[in-house]
């Protein structure tokens, strides 16, 4: 196992599995302009790893048992001025992007609140698993400002627009269990079990094809916005692309074979 230390986080991979701990316990993990820029870094670098040592599953969580990111550093913010605020935004858009375009899935392991740019943190992981006391919302209303990080968009695309209008227009703060009701996260177990839950998830998903996978998260995220037939179309020429590569013959004679796939990336 590697361990990367920054300032603000704690990069560790295990084989195919990584995991970066937003390490910052005494602060809530809040998202400062500095956790920003490393948290968007690390990804980047676990992006450009190839080979046998290529990530094929990231975990992101907090330190601490209290929060997963309990939102954006209000100190910090406190005294921006509004061009400096707007580059604070930009700078958790990127963030956000870097997670979404990443070719291996991002799995958020929640372990407690879950606020503001916590939340979005969280929207802009492919999927989410949450301790049972774990809290979420969108409370910038109650500060004068709306989410800066992608949250009036991207949680609508994720529970719909009424509840996300609601959440954000209250700043009502929603427990786990409300959490996987209307579909923010995936499961609820208790916080115990919560890392081992996401990484066991990590593994499972490390087993198959890395550029299947890749290529169903980049179809499934750019045909979202698509209608209907051109997404159609986005998969069409993704699902032949993927027979000129030795991870297709390996799987299907593998399967043929009635043995397990060894996957290559290639």
């Amino acid at each position: 196992m590697s361990t990367t230390t920054y300032e603000t986080i704690l990069v560790t991979q295990d084989g195919a599995i990584a995991t970066i701990t937003i390490n910052r316990p005494d602060k809530l993990n809040a998202l400062s302009p500095v956790v920003i820029r490393e948290l968007t870094a690390a990804v980047v670098a676990l992006r450009g790893v190839e080979g046998p040592s290529a990530v094929r599953a990231l975990v992101l969580t907090g330190a601490g048992d209290k929060a997963f990111v309990a939102g954006a550093d209000i100190a910090a913010m406190q005294q921006m001025t509004a061009p400096e605020a707007y580059a604070f935004s930009a700078a958790g858009h990127r963030l956000g992007y870097e997670l979404e375009m990443s070719p291996f899935p991002v799995i958020a392991a929640v372990n407690g609140f879950a606020l503001g740019g916590g939340c979005e943190l969280v929207l802009a992981c492919d999927l989410a698993y949450a301790a049972d006391h774990a809290r979420f919302g969108q409370p910038e209303v109650n500060l004068g400002v709306i989410p800066g990080f992608g949250g009036t968009q991207r949680l609508t695309r994720r529970i719909g627009p009424a509840r996300a209008r609601e959440l954000v227009f209250t700043g009502d703060l929603i427990g786990a269990d409300e959490a996987k009701r209307v579909g923010l996260v995936n499961d609820v177990v208790p916080r115990a079990e919560l890392l081992a839950k996401a990484t066991e998830v990590a593994q499972k998903i490390a087993k198959k094809g890395p550029l299947a996978i890749a290529a169903a998260k980049r179809v499934m995220q750019r045909g979202a916005d698509l209608e209907l037939t051109a997404a159609h179309e986005l998969e069409a020429q993704a699902f032949g692309v993927l027979f000129g590569s030795q991870d297709q013959k390996e799987g299907m004679s593998a399967f043929l074979a009635k043995r397990p796939a060894t996957f290559g990336g290639r």
